[in-house]
């Protein structure tokens, strides 16, 4: 399957350790399987850098993730799990991941997370009111996480 990432400059290698933590999923290299999507996010961040937007297309192995190659972890709609899940990564101050997969596929969360998790956080708002903001304005959306460098591995640029 092609895999695309937007953003602002042109690479061949993927450094995990440029990535930020802090994201819905940890710290990672995050691509989508729909090239409009990353379109949308190359323009929002080459905006955002006074940079031209690129996307970068990659090739993978889907039958990698249900063969036991790599850990992966699928969440096929938003959920009080999907939820918690993005809570647990976007709280995590460490370095390293707070959970131990190799990929994961789920939705994007709203661009105010960070509002939201101060509200649940400060119990201004409760784990169902927390999902539903959560929720992308513009409709579900998805992403898929690689987040160690065996993942990395088995992407091809194309």
């Amino acid at each position: 399957m092609k895999l695309y990432h937007g953003t602002f400059t042109d690479f061949d290698t993927i450094d995990l350790s440029k990535s930020n933590k802090g994201k819905d999923f940890g710290k990672g290299f995050y691509l989508s399987d729909n090239y409009e999507q990353a379109q949308r996010l190359a323009v929002f961040k080459a905006v955002q850098y006074n940079e031209e937007p690129v996307v970068l297309t990659y090739e993978f192995n889907k039958e990698l993730l249900t063969n036991g190659e790599l850990s992966f972890l699928r969440f096929g709609e938003y959920s009080k799990e999907w939820a918690e899940f993005v809570l647990k990564n976007r709280t995590n101050e460490n370095d390293a991941n707070a959970h131990p997969y190799d990929v994961v596929f789920g939705p994007i969360a709203n661009d105010k997370v960070g509002i939201q998790i101060r509200n649940l956080l400060e119990e201004n708002i409760d784990m169902d009111t927390f999902l539903k903001r959560l929720e992308y304005m513009h409709g579900i959306t998805f992403q898929y996480f690689f987040g160690t460098e065996k993942a990395i591995s088995k992407l091809v640029r194309i």
